[in-house]
């Protein structure tokens, strides 16, 4: 299983944010073309539930350019999206106001694993090497 997604009450991380090394990628922008040199965080914007742009920008992140830094999820986070969040390669998510942590991290830690592989954990678990 991949490290698992810290959480984040709305509004804690906001002077972070704007620190150095870290870098907000717009929705509508490609990942690809961002410079990452002296990144350790990359910001990764929600503006609605129904908008799931962030899911492709951390898996091309992740999957495509390798990334190994923090890539951390904002804006309409809701507890529903956090196993998704996580297997596309997020590493924190910030949640809205009105969702609750202790629910968010029931949630992850519902499941102990997944059949697929995801973002991180590329090989599917049928093709790992039994101990």
């Amino acid at each position: 299983m991949t490290q698992q997604l810290q959480l984040f009450p709305a509004g804690s991380l906001d002077a972070e944010s704007q620190a150095a090394g870290t870098l907000a990628i717009a929705n509508d922008a490609d990942p690809r073309e961002a410079d990452l040199s002296g990144v350790h965080t990359v910001t990764l914007n929600f503006p609605g539930f129904s908008d799931g742009r962030a899911f492709s920008q951390a898996f091309l992140l992740r999957r495509r350019l390798g990334f190994a830094g923090n890539i951390r999820a904002t804006g309409d986070v809701l507890i529903d999206q956090l196993q998704q969040m996580q297997r596309s390669g997020f590493s924190q998510a910030v949640l809205r106001a009105d969702q609750s942590l202790i629910h968010g991290q029931q949630l992850l830690n519902q499941y102990s694993g997944f059949y697929q592989g995801d973002a991180v954990a590329i090989q599917p678990r049928f093709a790992a090497v039994p101990a």
